[in-house]
């Protein structure tokens, strides 16, 4: 055991631990191109990342023109299909991740995954990475059920009961991140990388780092 503040650290994915941008990118825009709409670059759609994916590609969807939630429930099939094909093309650990990760480890920290993306998604993409056996536990928008996702504070407690109980802290890059954690009663780091949708600062997190190299001594600073 060591002085470190925190006994578990639990990290949103997109745009947290991975950049996924690229493969959500793709099915929002093969949704879209099937709907005789226009695309959109990765830099369009990073910002709607983070509420899950039906939520992102009615963002993408008003961006082109609007629709129905017959259409959208359509689309969303679609855009599921797909990403279900093409997961792990592009997508990768932010540089220094995986170095914080075994930085954390080493100190005796539990970690965790608590995503708004489907459990088994998220769980596809980390076995696909090799990432699996790094967390204690992987909580996805659906694990809670309907409603229970970040921003509700559920799947943070969820995430401290499984880890065993004791001091925690979250990183994330969303208000969905921040909500959760600030719901649950748990410190929280932005990143400043992430797909963010306004400035890092009007995110209300308790820190913000901006890069994996600088989480270790953040946590350490928020004791």
């Amino acid at each position: 055991m060591t002085d470190f503040p925190f006994a578990i650290v639990g990290f949103d994915m997109d745009g947290t631990l991975l950049d996924t941008s690229g493969d959500l990118a793709a099915a929002v825009n093969h949704a879209l191109e099937s709907a005789g709409r226009p695309t959109l670059s990765v830099a369009q759609i990073k910002p709607m990342i983070g509420g899950g994916a039906r939520h992102m590609l009615a963002l993408g969807m008003a961006r082109t023109g609007g629709c129905d939630e017959e259409e959208l429930d359509l689309l969303h099939r679609r855009l599921l299909a797909y990403y279900e094909d093409n997961m792990v093309v592009h997508t990768a650990p932010y540089p220094h991740a995986l170095a914080a990760l075994d930085s954390l480890a080493a100190k005796g920290v539990a970690l965790a995954v608590v995503t708004n993306k489907l459990e088994g998604y998220a769980a596809h993409v980390l076995d696909a990475l090799g990432l699996t056996d790094r967390f204690a536990c992987l909580i996805g928008g659906d694990t809670m059920g309907p409603g229970r996702g970040k921003p509700a504070p559920d799947p943070i407690l969820e995430m401290i009961r499984r880890c065993g109980g004791g001091t925690a802290a979250f990183v994330g890059d969303s208000v969905y991140d921040v909500g959760a954690a600030k719901a649950a009663g748990v410190p929280v780091i932005g990143c400043s990388f992430g797909f963010l949708d306004r400035p890092v600062e009007d995110l209300g997190a308790d820190a913000v780092i901006d890069g994996f190299d600088e989480l270790v001594p953040t946590l350490a600073r928020l004791r």
